[in-house]
């Protein structure tokens, strides 16, 4: 059996691991455009700042070997042109014309054929994006430039045009290596994959850590004269040596469209649950093909090193005649960002609303370890639940605590088609050192099934804001103490500390709407239980209480 890969960096070669497992006389041929095989391509934020030492560190195995072309012909018996660009694929008879460097044509015949072509950087059509010392992050070369721009030039001004993941993991490393940092994302706020709350608290760690976020603005042009010298926005004009276009990819589909293959509707290639194209000897695997997202049930383009590899394992097992499937994703990710983790699975408020999917939510401010020991570090997390069903259809977290975990535990809950009853019963172990008794993910399962219960009524800081600028501002009540008070104070709010709010409940106008908080809101809900006992009609809790509270709202 003849198999050609395209594509060498994740899920071609794990494709081709794999079927030399299982089918040891299989002709495997890889080609690749690029010179590097195999490597880790979420690793290069953390190669630009020096965390990884060496570029091999991102080809090797856990054991240290390279995986470069001599690897994979001695080790896995799999064929590797590298430097070498596959032109066209010829269905009817079965073959893949390449060109090789020095533009030599080669023919490669194949009983299966396998597309990892990845996925492409988006350039958008910004004057000036071809000047000297503006990059993209997409392979090994590019990190070689930027490292190689830094070392001749200290303390630079670098931009980042884009917000999303790979732009916030280039912006921490940036600034670790010593450099001056601005990103500028045209949506509302950065992370667009996280709802806004959760994404301000990102925008406000980064900025006390000396980033420069610009979000809702647009990049203009960028200006210079052969190098970079600034970045005209809409929102003003940052000073720039380098600038990184972190704006997204798009799938590299090029090949699969001149050949004919279906393409899906979010522009990847259209597999089956065995990763087949709609021609059934030709795969694809990795950020050019298509996903189903399995809270939806719809297409969805979630380009991620994880699926890649999951994906090729399953084109091998099904190309080897060995039964598998890959049922779809829910985009689970991670990134840091300092000291913080941001971590999301699942659907966030923006992604249900768009699918018409009426949701309870929940945002749970607390320590990732029982508070009482010295390393517990606090962390936000945020469920999102199907109002009709209960089911569990998203989290989020963000602080320094320990989001991945909780993230993971929520990540399997999702897959299991769990309702968040289920979830805040589930045996989760517990040691102080670990977690609290009643684990983050549980108080805060359970906090949505007081919502849906009727126990209780939240408000987001979003309604909170909207509320305010429409001129209908509710009575902000405030039942932390004085020395906490003291420290922070929010405009415009009523103290009452809770431990007096029983003597002097008749200081509130009953006619009006109430929102109580604290630092968490666990006192703002028992406050408004006290409110509602007493004759209050209209009483809310303000969801993750002061923690989420944006900086506008607080008194200077």
């Amino acid at each position: 059996m003849k198999v050609v890969i395209i594509g060498g960096v994740a899920a071609g070669p794990k494709a081709a691991s794999r079927i030399i497992r299982l089918c040891a006389d299989a002709e495997v041929t890889i080609v690749e455009k690029g010179e590097f095989l195999s490597y880790a391509g979420c690793g290069l934020p953390y190669y630009i700042s020096g965390a990884v030492k060496e570029q091999k560190e991102l080809m090797a195995t856990p054991v240290g070997v390279v995986r470069d072309p001599v690897f994979f012909q001695n080790v896995k018996n799999v064929k590797v042109l590298n430097r070498t660009t596959a032109r066209s694929i010829d269905r009817k008879n079965r073959k893949v014309t390449a060109v090789a460097q020095d533009g030599t044509e080669i023919l490669l015949p194949y009983d299966k054929l396998v597309l990892a072509t990845g996925a492409d950087p988006v350039m958008p059509p910004i004057p000036g994006i071809a000047l000297e010392n503006v990059f993209k992050l997409k392979g090994v070369e590019d990190a070689e430039g930027i490292k190689a721009m830094m070392a001749r030039n200290k303390a630079m001004d670098i931009v980042i045009v884009g917000g999303g993941l790979i732009g916030v993991e280039v912006a921490e490393s940036l600034v670790k290596c010593g450099n001056r940092v601005a990103i500028v994302e045209m949506l509302p706020h950065i992370l667009p994959m996280m709802d806004a709350e959760m994404a301000r608290l990102v925008e406000k760690h980064f900025m006390s850590k000396g980033v420069k976020v610009l979000a809702g603005a647009k990049v203009l042009s960028i200006e210079g004269s052969g190098k970079v010298r600034s970045v005209k926005t809409d929102k003003g004009e940052l000073a720039a040596e380098m600038v990184i276009v972190s704006t997204g990819v798009r799938p590299k589909t090029d090949l699969a469209v001149a050949c004919g293959l279906e393409i899906g509707t979010t522009r990847a290639i259209k597999v089956d649950g065995q990763m087949r194209t709609s021609d059934p000897d030709i795969y694809a695997v990795g950020d050019c093909a298509e996903k189903k997202h399995l809270v939806t049930g719809k297409p969805c383009f979630i380009p991620l090193g994880s699926t890649a590899n999951k994906e090729g394992r399953v084109a091998a097992n099904s190309i080897c005649g060995v039964k598998d499937e890959f049922p779809g994703v829910i985009g689970s990710l991670v990134c840091r960002v300092f000291d913080f983790t941001v971590a999301k699975t699942g659907l966030g408020e923006r992604e249900c609303a768009q699918h018409g999917i009426e949701i309870v939510t929940s945002i749970m401010p607390s320590h990732d370890k029982a508070h009482f020991m010295p390393e517990a570090k606090m962390m936000i997390l945020k469920l999102v639940a199907d109002a009709k069903t209960g089911k569990l259809l998203g989290a989020q977290a963000v602080g320094e605590g320990e989001g991945d975990k909780r993230i993971d535990v929520a990540a399997t809950a999702i897959s299991a088609g769990m309702t968040v009853g289920q979830l805040a019963n589930l045996d989760l172990c517990y040691a102080p050192p670990y977690s609290p008794a009643m684990d983050n993910i549980i108080v805060a399962a359970n906090i949505v099934r007081n919502k849906m219960g009727g126990l209780m009524e939240g408000i987001s800081v979003e309604k909170l804001m909207s509320s305010v600028s429409a001129g209908n501002p509710p009575i902000l009540l405030d039942v932390r103490g004085p020395s906490e008070i003291e420290k922070v104070k929010v405009k415009g709010a009523v103290n009452i500390p809770l431990g007096q709010l029983r003597k002097r409940v008749g200081e509130l106008d009953k006619s009006k709407p109430v929102i109580a908080f604290c630092k968490i809101s666990l006192r703002g809900y028992e406050a408004a239980l006290i409110l509602k006992k007493a004759g209050f009609k209209d009483v809310k809790v303000l969801d993750g209480g002061l923690l989420i509270l944006p900086d506008e709202m607080l008194a200077k």
